[in-house]
């Protein structure tokens, strides 16, 4: 086997399970970093649309969009959304559902393609939860993710030719297409080294255990034919 552990992550930028999952992740990967014999990691995020008819403006806030998404009423909309700031709040994030601006995420995708090919997909995927969480930034306007990318490292001209030219669109669908493959109908989801799957923002610990596990079976011999 390879010498590192690759974990494929399936997320919206939209979705607030994958930003906690993405820090749980990452957490629990961190946890292992004191082993006598470290675990390496690589992660590489994909696209996922969770709702891809939604418009780049919607007129509401997110009780009303969740509300309307799930066919529950605003005040169940709104029992889902305190109990996830909880969890967020568990994971060392601070949700702000009062600002955030409910958009369509395919450009955010594009975007963050764009930024696996130079190298900064990590930290533009950070920077877009970041500001759609916790910031209210509108992350359906170009302007926006331009100024996003460029805090997250990138060269904001480039940003912006990448998005005027939807040359990643194929990239994003791709990524979709993948999915479907593997049979991923909800994010965030996990796909470590090919071939185990794991689903939801499971906490920081069950992630620590899954990359143990994993990189003790890289480390074992291969019986001789």
């Amino acid at each position: 086997m390879t010498e590192t552990i690759k974990i494929d992550v399936w997320s919206d930028i939209a979705c607030p399970w994958c930003y906690i999952g993405k820090r749980n992740l990452e957490n629990g990967v961190a946890a292992t970093d004191g082993d006598e014999d470290a675990p390496r990691v690589e992660v590489t995020y994909h696209s996922f649309e969770l709702a891809p008819d939604t418009p780049v403006d919607f007129d509401g806030g997110e009780v009303e969009y969740l509300a309307q998404h799930k066919g529950v009423s605003e005040a169940q909309a709104q029992e889902m959304l305190t109990r996830v700031t909880g969890v967020a709040a568990d994971a060392g994030l601070e949700y702000r559902f009062d600002l955030l601006k409910h958009t369509n995420t395919v450009k955010a995708h594009e975007l963050l393609h764009f930024a696996k090919e130079n190298g900064a997909q990590h930290a533009l995927a950070e920077r877009l939860m970041s500001a759609y969480f916790t910031e209210g930034r509108h992350l359906g306007q170009s302007d926006e993710l331009v100024a996003l990318a460029a805090d997250a490292g990138l060269d904001a001209d480039a940003a912006r030719e990448a998005l005027e030219s939807g040359r990643f669109f194929d990239a994003v669908q791709a990524d979709k297409a993948q999915a479907a493959a593997y049979g991923i109908n909800g994010v965030p989801f996990f796909v470590i080294d090919g071939k185990y799957g794991v689903s939801g923002a499971q906490p920081a610990e069950a992630f620590s255990q899954i990359v143990r596990q994993v990189w003790a079976e890289h480390q074992a011999p291969v019986d001789a034919e």
